[in-house]
């Protein structure tokens, strides 16, 4: 026999018996919760601390520029050691690894 799995699956003990519609109404409203959310205009993330998280002020990162004997991948974009350089087209240098 074949099965239509796209066919809604309910139990019977699921279907509500003929109950009335204020008797569901009654039940609804009974379940029903709302939310209410307690959020000011001027709340920000800056507001709220994620667990475990590293909060620092500051980050300090020296930045080094590309030295002589490097060069940037265009199509990795990569810094790499000119040992890595696998071909260069127009001026363009692509890394070993792009080309592989």
């Amino acid at each position: 026999m074949a099965t239509d799995y796209d066919e809604p699956r309910v139990k019977p003990e699921d279907m509500p018996a003929n109950e009335s519609l204020e008797a569901i109404q009654a039940q609804r409203s009974s379940t029903t919760q709302t939310s209410v959310i307690d959020a000011e205009d001027t709340d920000t993330a800056e507001g709220f601390d994620l667990p475990g998280a590293i909060l620092e002020d500051e980050l300090t990162v020296t930045v080094v520029p590309v030295q002589e004997d490097e060069f940037t991948c265009m199509s990795c974009f990569l810094v790499h050691h000119r040992t890595q350089l696998a071909r260069e087209v127009n001026g363009n240098k692509y890394c070993v690894e792009c080309e592989g």
